[in-house]
């Protein structure tokens, strides 16, 4: 994600200041990092939350893409505006994915009194993507949760009793991304599907993001941009 964000930054004539990785972490110091209008970080989620939070310790708006930390959601987002600091967070930056979770949504109010149906969902990445299910897969489900009235949690696997929503998750070479919500009966099955075809809509998402949150302040997602795009 780095190098495709970099590359389209670099194409739309932005300055790429400072770019860290696992070699050069003693150049993610104050100095350097207040060079940057805006931070873009896309790392893992063992070091996702020390390094949102030192962006809010040196005053530089931060974009996050890392997922697979959200236990730390009320810390990270308390510490921002104990900081007064600026801090947007997406599970996915597609514009196109942004607008299947609505769909997603929207079938799942569909469904609710069709008890003939059961649902689950189905993600597929790459083998370097550390975390199962991703933060995708989840943003679907909680959006299942929230209007199907069926089920009560999430499960990674196959699901044990009918108040789960089973989430299988897939790691294969290559595979961007693909995300399906599936509700079967014997009957019929109705399915949505979205297939990224590259990472350059997530990185197109968080320059756009980043182009947002300067000169602001406070907490932000995907639905505060496309509200402004909308506009």
């Amino acid at each position: 994600m780095g190098k495709t964000i970099e590359e389209l930054a670099l194409s739309k004539e932005h300055e790429v200041v400072l770019k860290i990785d696992v070699s050069n972490e003693s150049e993610f110091n104050q100095e350097n990092l207040q060079k940057a209008d805006v931070a873009i970080e896309f790392t893992t989620p063992e070091s996702a939350v020390a390094n949102l939070k030192k962006c809010f310790d040196y005053g530089v708006p931060v974009v996050c893409g890392s997922t697979g930390w959200l236990e730390y959601w009320n810390e990270i987002t308390g510490y921002c505006q104990q900081k007064n600091g600026t801090f947007f967070y997406a599970s996915n930056f597609s514009i196109g994915v942004n607008i299947f979770f609505e769909l997603n949504k929207r079938l799942a109010e569909l469904m609710k009194d069709r008890q003939e149906y059961d649902v689950r969902i189905e993600e597929i990445h790459h083998t370097q993507k550390k975390d199962a299910p991703s933060g995708t897969g989840i943003t679907l489900a909680e959006g299942v949760l929230q209007n199907l009235g069926t089920k009560s949690k999430w499960v990674l696997g196959e699901a044990s009793n009918d108040n789960e929503l089973s989430i299988i998750s897939k790691r294969i070479d290559p595979a961007p991304g693909t995300h399906i919500v599936t509700y079967a009966s014997i009957i019929d099955d109705i399915e949505i599907k979205h297939t990224a075809h590259s990472r350059k809509g997530f990185a197109a998402g968080a320059l756009a993001a980043a182009s947002f949150i300067k000169n602001r302040n406070g907490v932000f997602n995907m639905n505060d941009l496309l509200k402004q795009q909308i506009g």
